[in-house]
């Protein structure tokens, strides 16, 4: 199952590329959902909220009052803190249960859960895609195969919220102010969606990644085997690789490290990663040497996992392991 992270500033676009995910067979787990499911009336996670922030943040019939919090946590640092330390735990088990729900089908989810996630029927390997405003704020990058971000002009952004959310120019660039800035996000993007013309020039970039990347991605990752070089996409998208190697080493390395965890001893980084299209980047060996030379049986699953395959050294000596994303001009040497 590919795992997909996608996010975005407020009205770069997020909502609009989380549609067309859906409309081309996503599996899409709504983090947003979740997180208004988390505090529901009746729920744990209203109780704690309450029990932290106090009763004045209840409506009268008992739900959450949403203004009344915002207008607590917006300007408070440690009071977002405070609430996210509540809330988002939750919504990580929550789209834990829904991903491994999409590992085994949909057709056995739980009523409560269907809305969530609407997506793949089974006829094909699931590509599930999570709609995080704060994924990157909340470090969870290296929880995805690939991350998706979309980004728009700042002062677009602005006439957006003011023009279809009724926001103020004030109000406006204080959310942006509030948010992750568009460096921050470039820095966890595998794929960088730029949605600064129409709506259709947007989705035609998200088109072209789901076919040329996504698609050969899932299906290399069921069948357990890495991307033939032939496989590179034919372009359409935009990407950060050309111009941020150092930040994508470091996705790579955050990943792997997620993956093999205690198992490894050090992860080097790459001096350059790139795009199989791109002709000028040749990609690079990224190393990862183990505490115990034994531990490659357990680390090969890890691995595999996180979508790397041994593609030559299974005999004697160090294992090469290639990506099963085509989009990804990078080896990984396992000692």
């Amino acid at each position: 199952m590919l795992s997909i992270g996608l996010t975005g500033g407020i009205a770069a676009g997020k909502s609009l590329l989380a549609s067309r995910f859906r409309e081309l067979g996503a599996v899409l787990i709504d983090a947003d959902r979740l997180a208004r499911d988390a505090v529901a009336p009746g729920t744990p996670g209203l109780a704690a909220v309450a029990a932290r922030f106090g009763p004045e943040v209840l409506a009268p019939d008992g739900s959450l009052d949403r203004p009344r919090l915002g207008s607590v946590v917006f300007g408070d640092a440690d009071a977002r803190e405070a609430l996210n330390g509540i809330v988002h735990p939750i919504v990580r088990a929550a789209a834990a249960e829904l991903k491994a729900q999409a590992q085994r089908g949909s057709g056995g989810l739980a009523p409560s859960l269907r809305g969530a996630m609407p997506g793949n029927d089974g006829g094909r390997p699931a590509i599930v895609v999570e709609d995080i405003p704060l994924l990157v704020e909340t470090g969870q990058g290296s929880r995805f195969h690939l991350v998706v971000v979309v980004q728009a002009p700042r002062e677009e952004r602005v006439a957006r919220m003011v023009r279809d959310r009724g926001m103020s120019d004030v109000d406006a660039r204080a959310r942006l102010a509030a948010q992750a800035s568009d460096a921050e996000r470039a820095a966890v993007a595998d794929v960088l969606i730029i949605n600064d013309g129409s709506p259709e020039d947007a989705l035609a970039q998200l088109d072209a990644l789901w076919h040329d990347r996504l698609l050969p991605f899932a299906a290399n990752l069921a069948g357990g085997t890495a991307a033939d070089p032939g496989q590179a996409p034919r372009g359409g998208f935009a990407g950060p690789f050309d111009a941020a190697e150092t930040a994508a080493a470091d996705r790579i390395a955050g990943r792997l490290g997620l993956a093999v965890g205690g198992l490894a001893e050090s992860i080097g980084a790459p001096t350059a990663v790139g795009h199989q299209g791109q002709a000028a980047r040749t990609g690079s060996v990224l190393e990862v040497r183990l505490k115990d030379p034994a531990g490659a049986a357990d680390a090969l699953p890890a691995l595999a996992s996180a979508g790397w395959f041994p593609v030559q050294g299974q005999g004697k000596g160090p294992l090469v392991l290639r990506s099963a994303d085509p989009g990804l001009a990078a080896t990984v040497v396992l000692r």
